[in-house]
Formats: C-alpha cells, structure tokens, sequence
C-alpha cells in the first residue's frame, strides 16, 4: 500500500468518526446533528494538519484554504459529511477526502500554486431529515429561500430552525453565506458513481456531462372509504385498486421510452400513501409520488404528459377521481464544456480508463455550477449501491481521483 493510500485509508476512517468502515448499520449523520458537527471537527483538524486556513461561514459550511495570494483566483474542491440515515461512508465524505489528499500530494511534491486551493465541507446535502437537500451549496450560491426552509421540520417536530440553532448557527444570518461571483474561479466535486455505468465499462474514471434533476408528480386517487366485511365488490370506490395499474404503467412506458431514445430517462413510483389503511377498511384515498429524471429535460417532461394522459383516462373509473400534481419540474444541469474537457485530460494524462458520463443523482456541484465553471469526477462505488450500509469505493479508486484532482490543479494554479 502506498503512503498516500495509507493516508486515505486512516483519513476516512477519521472523517466518518469511526475505528472501522464496516457497520452493519452504516452511518446517521443527519442534517445539523451533533453527527454531522462531529464530522466536520474531524474535517477542521485534518485541513490543520496540512496547513491550510479553516473557517466556518454563516451557513455552516466549512472551509479549508491553502492561500497564497489574497488578490489571486481560488479553485474551490468539495462535498460533504451528512449522510441518509443508516447510509454509507462514501458519499460525500469521498470528495472531501479526494480534495484533502490531493493538496497533501502537492504540499509533499513541494509544488506552489499561483491561485489560492479552498476545500468546502457542505453543511446538510442530503435531503434525509428536512425533505430539502444542498442547503450549505445553496446558501453559498444564493439560492437558499429562507422563508420557505422556516417551514420545514423533520420527522420528529423539529424545525430547520431549531436544528440550526442548535448546531451553534444564527438561522437569522444565514443568507451571508453567500460570495460573490468573483470570490471563485471554478469549482470541482468528486463524487462516488452510485450507480454501475464505470463498473461495467471497465472505467476508474468519469467526467460527468450532465446531472439529470427529475420532474416530480404527485397523483391521488379519491375512492371511499367502507367495511371490507361488508360491502359488495361490485359497489366498492377502491382508490388503490383504481390507481394500482398506474404503477406498472409507469414501468412499462419508461422501459419502452428507452429503446428508442438518445438519452436514458427512468421513472419510478417511489412513494405512497394510503388512507385509512386499516386491515377491516377499503382504501378510500391514495396518494403515489413519482420520480422521472433524465437529462433530456424535453424527454422527461414528455414522459410526464404521459402519465397524465393515462391518469385522465382511468379517472372516474368505478367512481374513482384520479387528480394530478407537479410538485418539482427542474430542467436539468450541462456542466460546462471546458470543465469536462480539462478534467478528461488530467485523468487520461494520467492513463486511466476514463468515459464521459452523465448523473441520475444530484449534487452540490449542481448548485455551483450556477455561479461557477464546474466540473464533476466520478469513481467508482462496488455494484452500484449507495444511500446504504453496503455501500463501498476501494482505496484504490480514491487513490486514482486524488491524483486527477492534484493533476488537474498542478495545471490550473501551476505555471
């Protein structure tokens, strides 16, 4: 094993607050959690080791900055710490590792930038606790509603608000998180695949061209409720029964969608909600959600007429009313050409298998790229699992996105 993947190997423990990555109930670093502030104490003193400045700004995120020059361009790299409950140790925590690693490799090769490195710890990626994800992204970026974030509150009662002031912030003084545009020149993420396109391309790499953000539809079935015992079949209004084949609709159509189309799309019925859901009672209302993504947003909205159409057709069906909702209809993130491209070059200069790629799943990068040229570099995750114990990226897949990171910015802040 090589120093830096001893390195790697120690510092990922340390950033998961963990003496082993195997737990059988993986890690709950939920948002604004004294787990998550436990993470990014880990961050602070790793990012103190190497020499670089560590602040926290108003939001919570975390930054560590290898500054060489105040009046010169910064590179910011990052992720983040927070995790799904009972989720893995990779994502995330593997882009701020990668970042890490990658300056500790160019302090150990005695190289001096031109421009100032800055590493970002996101506070709150996930969207596990508060149904709102990128809050720390979106707070840099400007693009965080206060007021509507005032609303939210986890499972348990408790407010963003709260949260956040519990974690040591002013909720009230979070919009000064935000930077100005010229505060950063450009902005990296490295990301586990979660998904299996590099494992089945024999790829280390992949330089990400889009992310594909979904169009989410809410669709509810209004039935009535009656005694199971007693009421004939032939005079049931059974919501569920009624909105059942929509699920199986919506599997079909998304598979014949893409025997014919450019780009991939992929629609999932992902949650339901049945009311009264007793044993003794039949469903008298039931709500699906449902999740299209693609980054064809034109193939994707289409796709959703679709579905709207079949709910039109299915309404009043045995009394049954089916009504439709878009809850989320977000075009899609291109990352910016010259971006993919230098990241491209850093990983084949370097020989390894890289293909271009595009994300089902979104990220900080996608809020950044808003502001800034930014790029996303994949590696790979073993069988695609993610968001679950399981979930695993070989040391030597850190390894290899460290040194396409350090090789892109001995180019970027080099000579």
């Amino acid at each position: 094993m090589t120093s830096l993947s001893s390195w790697i190997e120690n510092k990922l423990l340390q950033l998961n607050v963990t003496e082993t990555m195997d737990k059988q109930n993986g890690f709950s670093r939920l948002s604004f959690t004294k787990e998550e502030k436990a993470a990014h104490v880990q961050f602070e003193k790793i990012a103190s080791e190497l020499g670089l400045n560590v602040h926290q700004d108003a939001a919570g995120n975390t930054w560590a900055v290898w500054e060489v020059d105040h009046s010169a361009p910064t590179i910011a790299l990052g992720s983040h710490l927070d995790t799904v409950d009972s989720g893995g140790g990779y994502d995330g925590t593997a882009g701020v590792l990668t970042a890490l690693a990658a300056i500790r490799e160019l302090k150990r090769s005695k190289f001096i930038p031109k421009k100032n490195i800055a590493v970002i710890c996101f506070i709150s990626e996930e969207s596990a606790r508060f149904g709102i994800s990128t809050i720390g992204s979106k707070a840099i970026t400007g693009k965080l509603n206060k007021q509507e974030l005032s609303t939210m509150k986890d499972r348990d009662g408790v407010s963003v608000q709260q949260a956040i002031t519990a974690y040591g912030i002013d909720f009230h003084s979070i919009d000064q998180a935000v930077i100005p545009i010229e505060s950063l020149e450009c902005f990296i993420e490295l990301h586990i695949e979660q998904g299996t396109t590099l494992e089945n391309a024999g790829a280390s790499i992949g330089i990400v061209k889009g992310i594909a953000c979904p169009v989410r539809l809410k669709v509810t079935a209004e039935g009535m409720a009656n005694h199971t015992g007693t009421t004939p079949m032939n005079r049931r209004k059974d919501a569920f029964v009624a909105i059942a084949p929509l699920v199986t609709f919506v599997q079909a159509e998304a598979l014949k969608v893409n025997e014919t189309s450019e780009q991939p799309l992929v629609a999932t019925v992902s949650t339901i909600s049945l009311k009264p859901n007793a044993m003794n009672v039949i469903p008298g209302r039931v709500e699906l959600g449902i999740d299209i993504r693609s980054v064809d947003d034109e193939l994707k909205r289409n796709f959703a007429e679709k579905i709207k159409s079949y709910c039109s057709e299915i309404n009043n069906k045995d009394g049954v009313t089916i009504e439709f909702t878009t809850l989320v209809d977000n075009d899609s993130v291109l990352l910016e050409d010259t971006m993919h491209d230098k990241l491209l070059q850093a990983s084949e200069s370097l020989g390894y298998q890289t293909i271009s790629m595009n994300s089902g799943a979104g990220h900080d990068v996608m809020n950044m790229a808003a502001n800034w040229p930014s790029g996303l570099i994949f590696i790979p995750c073993k069988d695609g699992i993610s968001h679950h114990p399981a979930e695993y990226a070989a040391i030597n897949d850190l390894e290899k996105g460290t040194r396409v990171i350090a090789n892109f910015l001995q180019v970027e802040a080099g000579n």
